[in-house]
């Protein structure tokens, strides 16, 4: 017999002890990706300021903040990142911007049979540079709102809790754009968090979310010229846009977020996902 032995396995470099429990975790990946947003959302729309820049800032920034997500997480939590495997990406991601630009599209149809909007000439080079924004903006958004909070909340309390709370929290967010927009957050918790939180569950996949938050925003601020959550910072689109009539249809100044129709629309889509959940057995 050899007297030979095997080589030792190397030894994985877990995080420290005070960063193991559920709390913790939760705590230092919420601060890092806030401290990405704060960083990065005036990056993307200074750099929006010209077409080329504003999308290579985007994807610069998307590739960034998916980088830090799955070395951060598979260190803390000793585990792969399913939730963003490449594999996926692509339809994944095709998919769900699509279904984000036909809610919009859809939200917007109602508010023009009331009389609700009126269309003016914009810019090809703007709707490019909006796009480029809001790939960023999308991504570092639903890593924070749905692969950190929702998570792992979930974790903990399952997912009816963790779709409300991560909804609630992201909706409420937006008052920093209009402090006084009450409804325009409670909207957007609802036809936004919602709606990503439920995507998420029933694919388990950031993909689809990140996609619709994509799909929406750019066909919002990026085709349309609409304001998008009470913001100040959009670039302009491929139109320009005002609101016309009672805000309770058009959103008024907040943009059409704050309309009945895309609280039905994206309440609408987000109650279809929860069932697909439920049915596939991955609502938790």
């Amino acid at each position: 017999m050899s007297n030979e032995t095997a080589p030792a396995s190397p030894v994985r470099s877990g995080p420290p002890r005070w960063l193991r429990p559920l709390g913790a975790r939760l705590a230092f990946l919420l601060v890092v990706f806030v401290v990405f947003e704060a960083l990065f959302t005036p990056l993307l729309t200074t750099a929006a300021k010209n077409p080329v820049t504003g999308l290579l800032a985007g994807v610069a920034v998307m590739a960034i903040v998916l980088v830090a997500y799955a070395k951060l997480v598979s260190w803390l939590e000793e585990r792969r990142t399913p939730e963003i495997d490449r594999t996926t990406m692509r339809p994944q991601l095709i998919r769900g911007t699509l279904i984000g630009i036909g809610l919009f599209c859809a939200t917007l149809a109602l508010i023009f049979m009331c009389n609700g909007y009126r269309l003016h000439g914009g810019s090809f080079g703007d709707m490019i540079a909006t796009f480029g924004m809001m790939l960023g903006v999308a991504t570092i958004e639903e890593l924070l709102f749905r692969g950190v909070l929702f998570r792992i909340v979930e974790e903990r309390w399952g997912s009816t809790i963790a779709l409300v709370v991560s909804a609630l929290i992201f909706g409420g967010l937006h008052l920093i754009n209009d402090p006084t927009a009450f409804w325009g957050a409670l909207a957007i918790a609802i036809e936004g968090g919602l709606l990503a939180g439920a995507a998420y569950v029933a694919t388990r996949s950031l993909w689809l979310p990140i996609g619709i938050h994509l799909g929406w925003n750019f066909a919002e601020s990026g085709i349309f010229g609409a304001t998008v959550s009470g913001s100040d910072t959009t670039v302009g689109g491929l139109f320009s846009g005002t609101p016309h009539g009672p805000a309770f249809f058009s959103g008024g100044g907040f943009g059409p977020e704050a309309s009945i129709w895309a609280v039905l629309v994206g309440g609408a889509a987000a109650y279809y996902f929860i069932r697909t959940a439920r049915k596939q057995g991955t609502w938790r």
